[in-house]
């Protein structure tokens, strides 16, 4: 009788424990930032809108801001003589007539480069090149010359190079120095970048999550000790699925949202599959043609 009588107490105190940390589980969620306080969904331009434009380039911004998106989601790395410049990959090879890393030049040499050299159409012919607006351009260029848009900044240069070292503080400072807290959410596939980041700006900006905390988030999520789940990060910005796990669930997206943290998906370039996941409840749709969302947003 008291070994029962021991366990129902030991059953009871875990129940209590268990719904104590629901409840103090739900009561920590994210307070929103201000650039997630406009009326959803967003739409943001994949490099600017890649699938028509050479990407990156004030070509593919101007294009998607005429297609009245809401951001751009871009990448960004360091240039030899520490300027943040709008790129993706680690070296100019795919998107220039030249070859080398990104790091290795500086921003007068990017500058004599051409962006809009290897962009095909769909009829095979390259009809930017040469163009004066195939150029380089540098973050703090986009941030004066687009106002008006949200700017989804991700981190490419990975903290196992000097360049990765530098950009956090560096990129930090030209938030502040720009004056764009409010437009602005910076992110990284490396958390440990992001965790990085934050050591320099606190609470001050939005923050995307890295790989490792969609991953815990997730995992959390579909053992159904989601209340577990502590968010650190005011966007999830995903794939409908990695191989055969599927992130592009309603519950998982409300889940998050009930914490709010807005889920984003990309590249969505099919007009079914955005409508689908805004359907799902989906905050942001990132996409490579802006054009086919504006008809969905707008229609």
């Amino acid at each position: 009788m008291k070994l029962r009588t021991k366990a129902l107490l030991s059953a009871a105190g875990i129940s209590s424990l268990y719904l104590y940390s629901r409840i103090r589980a739900e009561r920590n969620v994210n307070e929103i930032k201000p650039v997630f306080k406009h009326r959803a969904p967003y739409i943001f331009a994949h490099r600017g809108g890649k699938g028509n434009y050479p990407e990156h380039t004030r070509l593919a911004f101007d294009n998607a801001v005429n297609q009245q998106v809401d951001g751009f989601e871009i990448d960004v790395r360091l240039t030899k003589d520490n300027e943040i410049v709008v790129l993706h990959d680690l070296y100019v090879d795919r998107v220039t007539e030249n070859s080398g890393k990104v790091s290795d030049y500086t921003l007068k040499e990017l500058r004599e480069l051409d962006f809009g050299y290897n962009f095909k159409d769909v009829r095979g012919n390259y009809p930017y090149r040469g163009s004066k607006d195939a150029k380089v351009m540098t973050l703090r260029e986009l941030f004066r010359e687009y106002p008006d848009v949200i700017i989804n900044i991700d981190m490419k240069d990975s903290l196992k190079t000097e360049a990765g070292q530098k950009i956090a503080p560096l990129l930090f400072e030209l938030i502040l120095d720009e004056k764009v807290i409010d437009r602005v959410i910076v992110t990284s596939f490396e958390d440990e970048q992001i965790r990085r980041f934050t050591g320099f700006s606190g609470d001050l900006i939005a923050i995307g999550a890295g790989s490792e905390e969609v991953t815990k988030a997730y995992t959390l999520y579909y053992s159904g000790l989601g209340h577990l789940y502590h968010p650190s990060r005011d966007t999830f910005q995903i794939p409908a699925n990695v191989t055969s796990l599927r992130l592009d669930q309603k519950r998982f997206i409300n889940f998050l949202h009930d914490l709010n943290v807005k889920v984003g998906y990309w590249v969505v370039n099919e007009t079914n599959e955005m409508k689908r996941l805004l359907d799902l409840g989906a905050h942001t749709i990132v996409t490579d043609y802006p054009d086919k969302a504006n008809l969905i947003v707008n229609y």
